[in-house]
């Protein structure tokens, strides 16, 4: 229960809605959705409420993303934190957050045009801050100029009480016609979900809980949570998911951010007012022997989660080349 940062009410509280002991699964299963990195239960609560949809702002997905422009034209915008990761692992922390972001654009339908950050650090006349500040300027810069989306602006301040403890917020900017802007809620009794991009490994497994703790000195340890970016991967993912949108085929899409597979799944389900179910064995891996645990919980980069009719669905075989040295197809 510990290891999965659940407190005793918690605990006692999945008991009873499951009726029964949880298995293993199950508690990392909604020790990641009850955190507060993909919940936001503590936080919520002290946050005001945002204005309404009217004239300029829409309401999409079930959030407030998107704002109108003339002649039919909207701007799609999404900004997030990499902190806990950016703090023990800078360059892949931070990389991975610009990853995350521009995945949460284009599965809008959106095209990024545009990064932006702002970053809070030590004084750098520390050695371990000075190491921050350089891998996380180089791990923003690298993976939107691989994918091909500049950096346009951004701010840096730096302070005593950043010491250890970065604070680093990325932005980025889309282009989308209204009427075309997609939707994240799965539909459709009998519908397939596919995990379209990347195969899924064992890295950044646990990353939900790990942004939601507390920095320690102990957090050097959690480093293997860290999710490992491949921005020339994400460039095909774009590419493809902007042409899946576009061609109506698909149901909904989504990124499979915190959490992975176990996130994306159940907001698209939530949002649709529908159940889905899962068989991890036929999701694509990349590494041997993963239990089901590690599948639906590992938080591998450049994954979506789409919703298909059946019959516009193809294998993953036919989209996804094997792992170097392997003999067949999965």
């Amino acid at each position: 229960m510990r290891e999965h940062n659940l407190t005793d009410e918690e605990y006692r509280r999945i008991e009873a809605m499951l009726g029964r002991t949880p298995t293993f699964a199950e508690l990392g299963i909604v020790s990641a959705l009850w955190s507060e990195h993909c919940s936001y239960k503590h936080s919520s609560p002290s946050c005001g409420s945002s204005p309404p949809p009217g004239r300029r702002l829409c309401r999409v997905r079930g959030e407030r993303g998107v704002l109108r422009l003339p002649e039919g034209w909207a701007v799609a915008f999404k900004i997030e934190s990499h902190n806990h990761p950016s703090a023990v692992e800078p360059y892949q922390g931070a990389a991975t957050g610009v990853g995350g972001i521009l995945r949460d654009v284009f599965t809008m339908g959106a095209r990024p045009i545009a990064l932006l950050n702002s970053l809070r650090f030590g004084p750098l006349t520390e050695p371990r801050n000075r190491y921050l500040f350089t891998g996380v300027v180089r791990g923003i810069g690298d993976y939107g100029n691989c994918i091909g989306v500049p950096t346009v602006g951004g701010e840096v301040d730096f302070g005593s009480s950043y010491v250890g403890n970065p604070l680093i917020n990325a932005m980025c900017v889309g282009l989308v016609r209204e009427n075309d802007v997609t939707t994240a809620a799965a539909h459709g009794v009998g519908n397939v979900l596919l995990v379209v991009g990347a195969r899924t490994g064992r890295d950044g497994i646990h990353g939900a809980s790990f942004a939601s703790e507390e920095l320690t000195r102990e957090s050097e340890q959690r480093r293997p949570q860290v999710q490992v970016g491949d921005p020339f991967t994400e460039k095909l993912l774009m590419e493809a998911s902007l042409e899946l949108i576009a061609s109506g085929d698909i149901v909904a899409i989504q990124d499979m951010g915190a959490a992975g597979l176990t996130s994306s799944s159940a907001e698209m389900a939530a949002r649709g007012g529908v159940g889905v179910e899962i068989d991890v064995s036929l999701v694509p891996l990349r590494e041997a022997g993963m239990t089901p645990y590690e599948i639906l919980l590992s938080e591998s980069q450049e994954r979506m989660l789409v919703v298909a009719k059946p019959d516009r669905a193809v294998t993953s075989s036919a989209l996804v080349p094997p792992p170097p040295g392997a003999e067949q197809w999965p």
